[in-house]
């Protein structure tokens, strides 16, 4: 078998979701706490990480500005969920900048494929839940002009565009201002992210032709696992339109805690949407646990392992940032 952190350094390995902004950890020093800092990031290989941006928190609790203070986050950026979702994208700016040009904001395909052959860590910012922009279509513009280029619609509950995966939630359908954004969406080169849609929600998005969804992180239903996974057909109708499935390393979504059930999943995503539809979406710094011995990122070369031994080389390249890479070539634009 290669060795594995070899194909670290040469492959694009790429990792569709992680929630740290919103810990308010300086990602530029290594810590020993939660599972992502840049160092830790270009010592583990990644060149392309997804990093979300949350705005509310668990349904029922409310909790959100709670945390936000016992994290330190400054008053105004507490005030609303825009302002969260703006002082997050901020923080990456400057963390980047202070980078000394290690790890850069993600914007074109261009700017992708740059960073890749100078060895810098591309980070393509999305944001976690559409009532992010309280309600002002207008924002959309203006978040792609921050930087941003995906964007889920709901996160843990139903909000004013639509239906929520959470338990409870009566798998509403997308609301007349949720197709608005939708619309909007597609119009100025936002990606959607299915990760938290209620199958109504799902099944209304796969009507708009133009556009371009993902699922940044999941389990799948037919391996098993929690309520959220996307069932069989939704992964082929995401692969029908050349998007990619981040699978989730998260054990309550694979239905153990093991780096070969998170095999499990990626093995049958693979069966129903072909070689390129299969990606990682860690859910890092996400409020859940990690299998049994991944401590962190700088662990992703053990799951490397599990998957030579039981894909073929060229294949794990695609699973570990091939398809994600292609994708975003595809959808990031000029």
């Amino acid at each position: 078998m290669s060795d594995v952190n070899e194909l670290h350094r040469r492959w694009c390995i790429a990792d569709g979701h992680a929630d740290s902004l919103m810990w308010n950890r300086d990602l530029c020093v290594r810590s020993t706490e939660g599972h992502v800092d840049f160092p830790r990031l270009l010592e583990a290989g990644v060149k392309l990480q997804c990093f979300t941006i949350v705005t509310r928190g668990f349904p029922f609790i409310g909790g959100f500005p709670a945390f936000a203070a016992w994290r330190g986050w400054p008053r105004e950026a507490r005030s609303g969920e825009w302002n969260r979702a703006v002082w997050q994208i901020d923080r990456l700016a400057d963390f980047c900048r202070r980078s000394e040009g290690r790890v850069r904001i993600t914007t074109s395909a261009a700017l992708l494929e740059e960073h890749l052959a100078h060895g810098q860590l591309s980070a393509i910012l999305g944001v976690e839940g559409g009532h992010a922009i309280e309600g002002r279509v207008d924002r959309l513009a203006e978040l792609h002009r921050r930087g941003v280029r995906f964007m889920g619609l709901t996160h843990l509950s139903n909000n004013d565009l639509g239906g929520s995966s959470f338990p409870m939630m009566g798998n509403r359908g997308l609301t007349p201002l949720g197709q608005e954004v939708v619309r909007e969406m597609a119009r100025v080169g936002l990606s959607v992210d299915v990760a938290h849609a209620s199958e109504r929600t799902l099944e209304e998005l796969f009507a708009y032709p133009s556009v371009r969804f993902f699922c940044s992180h999941t389990g799948v239903r037919g391996a098993g696992g929690g309520w959220r996974n996307l069932s069989d057909e939704s992964l082929r109708r995401i692969a029908d339109r050349g998007g990619v499935v981040g699978i989730i390393l998260a054990p309550i979504y694979l239905g153990g805690d093991t780096l070969e059930d998170v095999t499990r999943h990626i093995s049958h995503a693979l069966d129903v949407m072909g070689e390129e539809g299969v990606g990682i979406g860690s859910d890092y710094d996400g409020m859940v646990a990690l299998p049994k011995g991944f401590r962190d990122v700088t662990d992703l070369p053990r799951l490397t392992e599990v998957l030579l031994r039981r894909f073929p080389e060229p294949l794990v390249e695609r699973i570990l940032g091939g398809n994600f890479r292609r994708y975003f070539r595809e959808t990031l634009g000029g």
